[in-house]
């Protein structure tokens, strides 16, 4: 089984086994006689009970195989998230109101039990039977001293879930030599075991073009006071720097969601869309939409949609330039629409076609591309994940920042994205529309 299909079966049998757990406990109590209020009192709670289980297993890291190496850990994680989905279950029912009032109290308990028994049974099971296809870990540790030997030893003992140690070099091999062992023994993984003294190079390796690498480090006590452990090994905490790659699932998830949304909100803004249309043509005529090249994800070309804001053949003379404050070739609605940000809604095209993402770098024009790409270190970074019609640059800078500035919140967001990360964003980009920050 590979990693992503567990994750995927442990969501499933979860949901079916904490419903077998409460249907258990019913039959117990009622004695096979369930009566028809109580059961519907259950339909009802159904999908909320599921997911406040499936939640509190997921903030216990049941869903992640690493965290279930052994009975006890299994067991210390499946009892508490077991107890808080319990509680979660009994305050759902509490206050339901009169379609959940029949849900019988004297079952939690029993729930409980069972919950406990079913959700730890069929780990336990999987943990003595079964098997995982662990993606490779090829790492290479970077420092001398205890604390990398302690790493070294303790990958070596973490074979089984496809840890390889490829070699322990000292702090001061060089970034050259470093890239060299990269290269010949196909490292996917970097653990950093002093960067105090190695913040440059730290930076160096992960703006290296290394687009499957993943880099840890061994925390100083002011990281942690900044920072959070991503993960152990060993008793040593570990920060992840840059992640090799997003996971397969919450990519899935996230192109869910941007489909979804997308869809939603063409729906929605269908009769602003065609107002706006119908207000470029009687003022400016055609065209009513302007396209443009823009630069995506693996620097694949793509054409953005959007609604006209300038006038006809706006760069025939200038040639490719940024707008400035004031531009005297933004038309009089345009300033309207950029003001309000209406002027980015046909890129809802682009989302759907799979082209962009609602959050995310926004994409650059391949003039400038080329260009920033031969000033900015790291700048070829951004272009491992989808462009977006908003991202941290567009929330927390202003129209005018440089773009040295824009990657560094475009880096931020590239190693730390999340859908809690997106929607915040989205968030904060509804205050800016609001304000009219930035817009020009």
């Amino acid at each position: 089984m590979s990693r992503f299909r567990f994750h995927l079966f442990s969501l499933l049998a979860d949901a079916l086994l904490v419903n077998g757990a409460v249907l258990a406990a019913f039959a117990l109590r009622f004695l096979g006689q369930i009566p028809p209020e109580n059961f519907n009192a259950y339909l009802t709670l159904m999908p909320l009970l599921t997911l406040s289980y499936l939640i509190c297993g997921w903030l216990y890291n049941l869903y992640e195989p690493e965290q279930l190496d052994s009975p006890w850990s299994t067991t210390s994680k499946v009892i508490p998230a077991a107890v808080l989905g319990t509680l979660g279950l009994t305050a759902i029912a509490f206050l339901g109101g009169e379609g959940t009032v029949a849900f019988p109290r004297l079952t939690l308990p029993i729930i409980l039990a069972l919950s406990i028994v079913f959700m730890l049974g069929w780990r336990l099971l999987f943990l003595r039977f079964g098997s995982i296809n662990w993606p490779e870990q090829r790492t290479l540790v970077i420092g001398s001293g205890d604390i990398a030997d302690d790493l070294a030893t303790s990958i070596k003992e973490r074979a089984k879930w496809g840890w390889k140690l490829v070699d322990v070099v000292p702090s001061d091999y060089g970034q050259q030599r470093i890239n060299e062992v990269i290269r010949s023994s196909d490292v996917n993984r970097i653990i950093v075991a002093d960067p105090a003294q190695l913040r440059e190079f730290v930076e160096q390796l992960v703006l290296a073009e290394h687009r499957k690498l993943s880099v840890d480090v061994v925390p100083e006590l002011y990281e942690t006071f900044i920072g959070r452990t991503h993960s152990i090994i060993g008793d040593i905490p570990l920060m992840r720097i840059v992640s090799g790659s997003t996971p397969r699932y919450q990519r899935m998830i996230k192109r869910g969601v941007d489909l979804l949304a997308a869809l939603v909100l063409f729906v929605v803004t269908l009769p602003l869309i065609l107002i706006t249309a119908f207000l470029i043509l009687i003022t400016d005529g055609r065209p009513v939409f302007y396209k443009q090249q823009r630069v995506g994800r693996g620097q694949t070309l793509f054409w953005i949609y959007k609604f006209r804001t300038m006038v006809k053949n706006a760069e025939e003379l200038s040639g490719p330039v940024l707008a400035s404050e004031d531009d005297p070739r933004i038309t009089k609605i345009g300033l309207s629409l950029r003001k309000f940000r209406i002027d980015e809604l046909p890129q809802i095209i682009n989302i759907i076609r799979s082209e962009m993402s609602f959050v995310g770098p926004r994409p650059e024009r391949p003039e400038f591309v080329e260009q920033y790409q031969k000033e900015i270190p790291g700048y070829s970074e951004r272009f491992r994940i989808k462009p977006g019609v908003t991202g941290l640059a567009q929330t927390n800078g202003g129209y005018a920042t440089t773009p040295d500035r824009k990657l560094k919140y475009d880096l931020m967001y590239l190693y730390h994205q999340s859908l809690m990360l997106d929607a915040q964003i989205l968030v904060e980009t509804v205050k800016v529309v609001l304000s009219r920050r930035g817009a020009r």
